[in-house]
């Protein structure tokens, strides 16, 4: 099982995502177009693609050329019928991929966040992973329309569009379940003086709120990324059959 990993900004981590990954026995490519690593040309040397957030929006080709070209990537894995995941702005060029429209600053959200599965969300192969409603980590700003032939997973008042499918296994996550408590601390200590601009007072209440909300978001998040994960093995099972 090898996947390619799109990092969008220097402080991203795969959390949850990646120790389902090592648990899988995944082989790890990363690229790093932020830092000046070239989008690959195509999917042929992997079996599945994770594009993470990043401060980016999904239309500043502008400032980041590479957008469209990794757009493009996500889509050519989707119709090749190969594992996607986006995460927030990985979910936002999913969209974009697939003929969506990207809403640039139309829903911020920033903390643990409450999102509730859709009918299709309790029963899909991945997002039934967690519970009917439930708290993740949210940090956004942007949200994109449903794209064609796209199943809605999950929603809250912020974001209609907090996950969705297209095909067997491309997805797309608005939230962030990739953020366990210990990703979240990191972000505390890298960003303090934006997190309050965001937020006034709550890196005061952080402590708080990673008891209240965080063993839940933990478990959420892993049985989400486990669930994904599996639809690799799957594909490469349907494959040798």
């Amino acid at each position: 099982m090898r996947v390619l990993v799109v990092e969008n900004d220097r402080v991203t981590l795969l959390g949850q995502i990646g120790i389902a990954l090592d648990e899988a026995g995944a082989e790890i490519d990363l690229c790093r177009p932020h830092a000046g690593d070239t989008i690959p040309a195509d999917d042929a040397a992997h079996d599945a693609i994770v594009v993470m957030g990043g401060p980016q929006n999904a239309r500043d080709d502008e400032r980041h050329g590479y957008l469209p070209a990794l757009a493009a990537l996500m889509r050519r894995f989707g119709d090749a019928d190969k594992s996607v995941l986006g995460v927030c702005l990985g979910s936002q060029l999913l969209a974009r991929a697939y003929g969506a429209e990207n809403l640039i600053g139309a829903a911020p959200e920033f903390g643990w966040c409450t999102v509730a599965l859709t009918t299709d969300g309790a029963g899909d192969p991945v997002l039934s992973a967690a519970a009917g409603a439930f708290p993740i980590f949210q940090w956004h700003s942007d949200t994109f329309t449903l794209p064609d032939k796209a199943v809605r997973l999950a929603t809250n008042g912020a974001a209609e569009n907090q996950a969705f499918r297209i095909g067997r296994a491309t997805y797309g996550t608005q939230f962030h379940f990739e953020a366990s408590r210990a990703v979240v601390d990191g972000w505390a200590e890298t960003f303090p003086q934006l997190i309050e601009t965001l937020q006034p007072g709550w890196l005061a209440r952080r402590a708080a709120l990673a008891d209240e909300n965080g063993p839940r978001a933990d478990a959420t998040g892993l049985a989400i990324a486990r669930a994904w994960v599996a639809t690799i093995a799957a594909a490469a099972t349907r494959r040798v059959a």
